[in-house]
């Protein structure tokens, strides 16, 4: 009896294994239907973690779009972006590891040839290339009837490479070229068939050219072509520093602290963008929204604004430029015509960056941030935020005017100051200084409301005989100052929070009546 119930129950599981296995199998071809019929998701495929739109974002303006073949659909159109754009991340990205990761799945069996000896040769020798393309203006020369082909001409690429040999840069290189390029549909995907490199070809430039507001002449700025000197300040909400435009942001609060800054003899501020905050290379609109407000509100009380951007951006890498482009493209674009921007601060205190960063890195990006600007945004002057003279002739024959940072001794103001004068023949802006008012444990008791107001009479004094624009550092002390910003450590925060002419209270400190020179 035992030995019949132990063949039925063996039966059982034997006839559940088979169903199971039945299930599992038919679910398996389904999935493998299912993956022949769609495509592959060439990402996944790759196994790359980012898509191109996280990762590589050039400027592509299509120029031209006739065809006498056929029209080209705008979502076929997207599709040959996409994957053209994808095939030059791969193609990057594959110079400077040199591997051949994705090359099969963006570039035809003939033109992968030449890449994989290319990546060879490179690999043999220890050379690696770092690039990326900043700008793609392509046009549509052929869209076969069957859909399947598609040829057009990409002018004026512009790309940027870096090329290193045994870990060491030979040599930097800017290249603007034109490239004719033939792609084929193949398992629905887009690959590239032929791609020659040509010459590049001129642009016809806009004639029309603005008239800004904000101009210089030599060492002088100007506005409506009458010299300007900067009275101002570095503004932040009192409850909100380092966070202008977060959730805090309060319309009323901000006005009314403008109509102090303007009864105070100032005439301009300067504000602080930072990347992420802002959304990186997809710009928030509701932060484009608030700094709209603060713009409206500053031309309304007739002040000028400097506005820095990046701040508390460190990374300076190549591919990651069409992100940081796409971002500054957007802001400075939105506001190109706005009559309250004096001007426009790429980097607060880029300098700082140099050690860690590499130097020639953060120069090249910051002499490609300026080109973007310009480009979209030709009504409004340029500057970078430097932490100190020394550095502040950098890349001077590229900006507008000077900005650094003072925090030495006094006594070396004149000497400074005059001597950027003199070796740049740019305004200069002394773009922030100060001293704190705090005296106690954290700091030996060096400081107290009584110095800091001595300091700033003496520095007025300094800026009134020698007619320097200024931009104190700043309107209020802080009750709160991010990590990010000074430290954690209590001796580093007490002193960053007690720069301002107001305290925390709202009360005016001794330091108020030398605000500014009257």
């Amino acid at each position: 009896m035992k030995i019949i119930n132990n063949r039925n129950i063996n039966r059982l599981v034997l006839i559940i294994l088979f169903f199971m296995i039945s299930t599992l199998t038919l679910l398996g071809m389904s999935r493998i239907l299912e993956f022949l019929n769609s495509g592959a998701d060439r990402s996944s495929m790759l196994h790359l973690e980012l898509t191109t739109e996280d990762a590589y974002l050039p400027k592509v303006v299509w120029r031209d779009l006739e065809n006498p073949a056929r029209e080209i659909e705008q979502n076929t159109l997207h599709k040959i972006e996409k994957d053209y754009l994808f095939s030059w991340y791969v193609k990057n990205n594959a110079l400077e590891k040199n591997t051949t990761k994705g090359i099969e799945d963006f570039y035809t069996q003939n033109t992968r040839k030449n890449l994989y000896r290319t990546i060879a040769y490179n690999k043999g020798h220890k050379i690696s290339i770092e690039s990326t393309t900043i700008k793609h203006f392509p046009e549509l020369e052929f869209y076969s009837e069957d859909g399947q082909q598609v040829v057009f001409t990409d002018k004026n690429v512009v790309e940027f490479q870096k090329i290193s040999q045994n870990d060491q840069l030979l040599t930097s290189i800017q290249d603007t070229a034109t490239y004719k390029v033939m792609m084929l549909l193949e398992d629905g995907f887009w690959r590239v068939r032929h791609m020659v490199k040509m010459d590049a070809e001129p642009f016809q430039k806009d004639t029309v050219q603005p008239t800004p507001i904000y101009t210089v002449s030599n060492n002088q700025i100007l506005q409506n072509k009458t010299s300007y000197t900067i009275k101002g300040i570095n503004y932040y909400p009192k409850n909100s520093a380092w966070d202008t435009f977060g959730e805090l942001f309060n319309k009323d609060t901000i006005a009314k602290d403008f109509d102090i800054i303007k009864k105070a003899n100032l005439n301009t501020i300067r504000v602080f963008i930072q990347y992420e905050d802002f959304g990186k290379a997809k710009v928030k609109l509701e932060k484009l929204a608030k700094l709209k407000v603060l713009l409206d509100l500053a031309e309304a009380k007739k002040l000028a604004v400097i506005v820095t951007l990046f701040d508390f951006y460190s990374d300076y890498t190549i591919p990651s430029w069409t992100l940081t482009h796409r971002h500054a493209e957007h802001i400075v674009s939105e506001f190109k015509n706005h009559k309250a921007i004096l001007g426009w601060d790429i980097k607060n205190e880029p300098n700082l960056d140099f050690e860690n960063r590499n130097k020639e890195n953060v120069l090249n990006w910051l002499d490609h941030m300026i080109t973007v600007i310009k480009e979209n945004d030709p009504n409004h002057l340029i500057t970078i935020g430097w932490s100190n003279s020394v550095e502040a002739t950098n890349l001077a024959n590229k900006l507008d005017f000077i900005s650094y940072h003072f925090y030495n001794d006094m006594i070396h103001l004149e000497y400074e100051t005059n001597g950027l004068l003199k070796n740049t023949n740019k305004p200069v802006v002394i773009e922030e200084f100060g001293v704190p008012s705090y005296g106690g444990v954290w700091n030996f008791w060096e400081g107290s409301p009584k110095e800091q107001a001595a300091y700033h009479k003496k520095m007025q004094t300094y800026f009134k005989k020698n007619n320097y624009s200024f931009m104190s550092w700043t309107l209020y002390d802080f009750p709160h100052v991010p990590d990010q910003v000074a430290g954690k450590w209590p001796w580093q925060k007490m002193r960053q929070k007690k720069f301002g002419f107001i305290d925390e209270h709202g009360n005016n400190k001794p330091a108020f009546q030398y605000i500014s020179n009257k």
